[in-house]
């Protein structure tokens, strides 16, 4: 398994919803999770492969912004 981290700008609760469906539709991730209390919304996702382009094309489309750290 392998653990990812992104910078987002998925701040609250109604976002994380909105993002919900477009992660968990992404075969390759396990398990994920946005820090809100952080300042650059932290999002660590746990991938069963390395292919962190799907976590970040998920994201887009949902429409909010993403970047690898």
């Amino acid at each position: 398994m392998n653990t990812y981290k992104f910078k987002t700008n998925i701040n609250c609760g109604s976002c994380i919803k909105s993002v919900t469906p477009f992660l968990n539709n992404v075969d390759n991730v396990d398990l994920w999770k946005v820090d809100t209390d952080n300042p650059e919304k932290i999002l660590e996702v746990q991938l069963d492969d390395t292919d962190s382009q799907t976590v970040i094309a998920a994201v887009t489309k949902a429409g909010f912004e993403i970047t690898a750290i």
